[in-house]
């Protein structure tokens, strides 16, 4: 380069030459220095990097010195003579729980329900009231889809007087208290229902094993007489408890009965069912009754 007196002249493009400060000085690139800012940011990663140990290792030298204090505090409460730690209790000093009561249960089985037959058995213990209204009580009895009307009712202390032939004097052996009757009728089909009363079951059950003849038939009420005179009716006999209970059916027009005709069978046996029903149904209430009062 050479000055003249027109000013500077600078090299032309083939040259390819930097500018030169005129002072001598070079000026800065546009480029960074990428190797020197990669080594300032290393350096400052590793003086974070011992800071993050450094405060470590002082935590985890605090926790000991404050396990090792906790340890010589707790040694030193063994020494009587230091009044200032507290004590720990010791296992024979800590608070025992009080024992609680726990359910108790008696080792005796509860005693068996009353049986119902057990009062209908004997006249000791059948205490209820007996008539023909709590034996056959209403005005119609219904059994099942069938309804029968009411007729007369008859109770009689002389047994042989509600029987005919040999059941009179069968009941009287075997020492018959009463018979109580009802009549019930439906569609010229009518049947009488007689129940005997005995003192004890077994009494009742040898007038069953020893019934001869039949109960006499009871009109009257809107019922006709029937199954008197020789005519064939259906008889039935039985006995639950103390009680023995006859039936006699048969046609209103006084037709014999036979085997095809079962709407008689069928009307003695709901009178019989019925009946049977009655008796257990007392045998029940009392057993209930003596239950409650047990209890």
């Amino acid at each position: 380069m050479s000055f003249g007196q027109g000013g500077p002249s600078w090299g032309g493009p083939e040259g390819q030459q930097s500018p030169q400060d005129p002072y001598g000085t070079h000026t800065a690139p546009d480029t960074p220095d990428w190797a020197a800012l990669a080594d300032a940011s290393a350096a400052r990663a590793r003086r974070k990097r011992w800071m993050y140990i450094g405060g470590g290792v002082l935590a985890t030298a605090i926790v000991g010195a404050i396990v090792a204090t906790a340890v010589v505090t707790t040694n030193n409460n063994t020494d009587p003579n230091n009044t200032t730690a507290t004590e720990l209790p010791t296992p024979e000093t800590l608070p025992t729980e009080s024992a609680q009561p726990g359910p108790s249960f008696s080792s005796q089985a509860p005693p068996p329900p009353p049986n119902p037959r057990d009062f209908i058995s004997s006249a000791q213990k059948d205490k209820l009231p007996l008539s023909a209204d709590t034996l056959f009580p209403g005005k119609k009895l219904k059994m099942g889809d069938r309804a029968y009307a009411k007729g007369a009712t008859n109770r009689t202390t002389s047994c042989s007087a509600a029987t005919q032939g040999a059941l009179g004097s069968v009941l009287a052996s075997n020492g018959c208290d009463q018979v109580i009757r009802a009549t019930y009728a439906k569609d010229g089909v009518a049947v009488t229902i007689g129940v005997a009363v005995f003192d004890t079951a077994a009494q009742a059950q040898q007038a069953k094993e020893q019934a001869s003849g039949g109960l006499a038939s009871l009109p009257g009420a809107g019922v006709p007489t029937f199954c008197r005179g020789g005519s064939i009716c259906r008889k039935t006999t039985n006995a639950y408890g103390r009680y023995a209970y006859f039936t006699v059916a048969g046609f209103t027009s006084g037709k014999n009965v036979t085997e095809s005709d079962q709407d008689v069978f069928t009307t003695g046996d709901d009178l019989a069912e019925f009946t049977f029903r009655q008796i257990h149904q007392r045998g029940k209430t009392q057993a209930s009754a003596a239950a409650t009062a047990a209890g």
